[in-house]
């Protein structure tokens, strides 16, 4: 039996899922005519509170149509220097967008309402026009940590004052409002723009759904299809998202808990070092005294447990809901055994 700690991108289907998606009702959504697809789009605009939706087949689809759509050639987009959207998306600012990054040192890949006013370039030609500010939340190499909502709406007004967009990447959004019991319209209030994941902790097979006003998710449909995102019956993956909006929203604490459970014991080990704070479900660790993350991989790896070395030092693993109470017992006990 494969414990498999890499990422939550390894989910599977749960039963319950894949019925949904055999009972999906499904049309050509090119056409604006798959239902499950549009029940899927009105679901989850309802539940941020936003005008519009657009279903995408990844969260990287997601944001790059909505940098694409609030930016013009030759803008500059500030985020974080640990942003998903500027280190693991290929490029796709400048690609896609034509845009370059402003990247900001922020604290666990957070940054500030400070930070960003500081970092807009004055109206001079000789700059790049600041157009948009990109959050994620949580922020996968900060160790899942959390936006605070205040230091959100004070990015807000930043940008307001400026006359920025401020998108979020809400890549891991649902553990986030989770562990921080939070409205999901409080989101919908604060941004222009949001990227939600469904193919993560939600245990989707695939999907995104960008969320926006009527007129920039129009926009945003343009693009989608501009850059091959256009589906056809995609009413059996809606269909999935549907089901965990059902489902899977509350037992994302379960995998809160279990990352707990795992940084305790890591943390009794001598070859652990700096851990950062665990608030959901990802533990980015440093492993010293003369061990190795690749050593650490290798030693759990013949107990079939996998986990991800990230750097040189460091190494990640991932909770999530195909990782039982019975695998959290037992990877705590062979890490236990450790010497």
């Amino acid at each position: 039996m494969t414990i498999d700690f890499r990422s939550d991108t390894f989910t599977r289907p749960t039963p319950g899922m894949m019925q949904a998606m055999a009972n999906a009702t499904t049309g050509d959504d090119v056409f604006g005519e798959d239902p499950s697809v549009n029940r899927l789009e009105a679901m989850m605009a309802d539940y941020f509170g936003k005008e519009a939706a657009l279903y995408c087949p990844s969260g990287t689809m997601s944001n790059q149509i909505a940098i694409k759509v609030h930016t013009q050639p030759g803008d500059e987009v500030i985020c974080s220097s640990l942003a998903h959207v500027y280190i693991y998306e290929g490029g796709g600012i400048a690609f896609n967008a034509g845009a370059q990054v402003r990247a900001i040192e922020g604290e666990r890949g957070m940054i500030t309402a400070a930070q960003v006013a500081a970092a807009i370039n004055p109206d001079d030609v000789h700059k790049a026009a600041t157009s948009l500010v990109c959050l994620e939340n949580t922020s996968n190499r900060g160790g899942g940590c959390c936006y605070d909502l205040d230091e959100i709406a004070r990015i807000k007004t930043v940008c307001q004052e400026n006359n920025l967009k401020l998108h979020l990447d809400g890549a891991r959004l649902f553990n986030a409002m989770v562990a921080g019991g939070q409205n999901p319209k409080s989101y919908g209030q604060l941004f222009d723009s949001i990227s939600v994941c469904l193919n993560k902790g939600m245990g989707c097979p695939m999907g995104s759904v960008l969320l926006g006003s009527a007129a920039f998710i129009k926009a945003a449909r343009r693009i989608r299809k501009k850059l091959g995102g256009g589906l056809r019956q995609a009413g059996f993956m809606a269909a999935t998202g549907i089901y965990a909006m059902e489902n899977h929203i509350v037992r994302l604490a379960e995998d809160h808990f279990h990352a707990k459970q795992i940084a305790k014991i890591l943390l009794e080990k001598s070859f652990v070092g700096h851990m950062l704070p665990v608030e959901t479900n990802i533990l980015i660790f440093d492993i010293v005294e003369g061990w190795n993350p690749r050593f650490f991989t290798d030693y759990l790896k013949k107990f079939e447990v996998l986990v991800m070395p990230i750097s040189d030092t460091q190494v990640r693993m991932v909770t999530h809901l195909d990782v039982t109470h019975e695998m959290i017992e037992k990877t705590c006990e062979i890490i236990a055994g450790m010497e």
